[in-house]
C-alpha cells in the first residue's frame, strides 16, 4: 500500500525548507494559513509572512508589490479563490509584467469534496493557460510537489502551481527523482496506447497500466506536471509511436491537460484521443473518492477508453 500524503502538506513543508534556505522568501495567505498549509511557516518566520484577510485581490496585489523589492512571493488561497476572484489581478499585475510572483492555490479539482461546486475548481488551469507568460504546474505526489516548490523558486517569473486537498499515493522515489520544468515523465513503458495524466491521476493512470497489462495491452505512462510550458516533443512522439492517446486530469476537459494536448497532436501529428477529466458540467457535494467514480475520474475509466482506443485502431 503506497503511502498517502496531500499535496498541500508538502507544500507546507517545502515552504519551511525554503525560509531557512533564502531571507528573500515570503509567504502571503488570504486568511486560509491552515488550509493552505502556511500556517507553520508563518509561525516560524513571523516577520516574512503576511495575511491579507479574506481578499484576494488584494493578496495578489501585494505579492506583486513584493516581488518588485527583490523578494520572492509565494500567494495562497483555495485555487477558486485564487484564479476566480483575482484573475484581473494575475493578468495586469502579474502576468503583464512577468513578475517573480509564485501562485500556490490549495483545495483545486473535485477532490474538495463537499464544499460542493461553489468551491471546485475546475477551470484554473484554463483560466491560467490563457495568461501570457504564466508558468502552471501541477504534481503528482508530495516529492513532486516539493521538488516542484524548489525548482520555482530558482526562476524568475510568474507561476502557478495547483494543490490538492486529500492524501494522495506518494509514487515517485524521493532519492531518485528529478524535477525539470516543462520536462514530462515517462513512467511506464508501452506501445499500444498512451496515458497522458497530470496530478493525481497520474496515480489512477498507472493503476489503469497495471489493469491494461492483465489484458495484453502495454500501455505508455506519462505524467506531465508542466501544463505550460508542455512538453511537446514527448506527447508528439507518443503520438506516433502509439498511435493513441488518452489525456486523465481533475479538470474540465474544456482547457485544461486534454485540450493541451489536442493543440499539440492537431498540429504536429493526429491521432485518436479521448480525454478523461470533468464533462464540462458543474459536480455536486460528496465525498471525492464518490465523486470521482460518479464523474469518470477513475483508474477503471481510463481502461475503458483504451481499449475503446485500440478497438478503433
Amino acid at each position: 500500500m503506497a503511502e498517502m500524503i496531500a499535496t498541500r502538506d508538502a507544500y507546507g513543508e517545502a515552504l519551511i525548507e525554503l525560509g531557512n534556505e533564502n531571507k528573500n522568501v515570503v509567504v502571503l495567505d488570504a486568511d486560509l494559513s491552515k488550509s493552505t498549509k502556511t500556517f507553520a511557516f508563518g509561525q516560524k518566520f513571523p516577520d516574512r509572512f503576511i495575511n491579507v484577510g479574506i481578499a484576494e485581490q488584494n493578496l495578489i496585489g501585494v505579492a506583486a508589490g513584493l516581488s518588485t523589492t527583490g523578494k520572492i512571493p509565494f500567494a495562497s488561497t483555495f485555487a477558486i479563490f485564487a484564479t476566480g476572484r483575482a484573475f484581473e489581478i494575475i493578468r495586469n499585475s502579474v502576468g503583464y509584467p512577468k513578475l517573480n510572483v509564485k501562485i500556490c492555490a490549495t483545495h483545486s479539482g473535485i477532490t474538495v469534496g463537499e464544499d460542493g461546486a461553489s468551491h471546485q475548481a475546475i477551470e484554473d488551469i484554463s483560466c491560467m493557460r490563457t495568461i501570457p507568460n504564466m508558468t502552471i504546474i501541477v504534481p503528482s505526489d508530495s516529492i513532486e510537489t516539493k521538488a516542484a516548490i524548489h525548482a520555482i523558486t530558482k526562476m524568475d517569473g510568474p507561476v502557478y502551481v495547483r494543490l490538492g486537498r486529500p492524501a494522495v499515493p506518494v509514487i515517485n522515489d524521493k532519492e531518485s527523482y528529478e524535477f525539470e520544468i516543462g520536462k514530462g515523465v515517462t513512467l511506464n513503458e508501452g506501445n499500444d496506447v498512451t496515458i497522458i495524466a497530470t496530478g493525481f491521476m497520474v496515480s489512477e493512470a498507472l493503476e489503469a497500466a497495471k489493469e491494461l497489462e492483465t489484458e495484453g495491452i502495454k500501455a505508455r505512462v506519462i505524467n506531465i506536471h508542466t501544463i505550460k510550458p508542455i512538453d511537446k516533443d514527448l506527447i508528439i512522439e507518443a503520438a506516433k509511436e502509439t498511435g493513441a492517446i488518452i489525456t486523465a486530469e481533475e479538470h474540465n476537459i474544456v482547457g485544461g491537460l486534454g485540450s493541451a494536448v489536442a493543440e499539440v497532436i492537431g498540429e504536429n501529428c493526429p491521432v485518436p484521443l479521448k480525454r478523461i477529466g470533468i464533462r464540462d458540467i458543474f459536480a455536486e457535494s460528496g465525498k471525492p473518492a464518490e465523486l470521482m467514480k460518479k464523474y469518470g475520474l477513475t483508474g477503471d475509466d481510463i481502461v475503458e477508453a483504451a481499449i475503446s482506443l485500440i478497438d478503433g485502431k
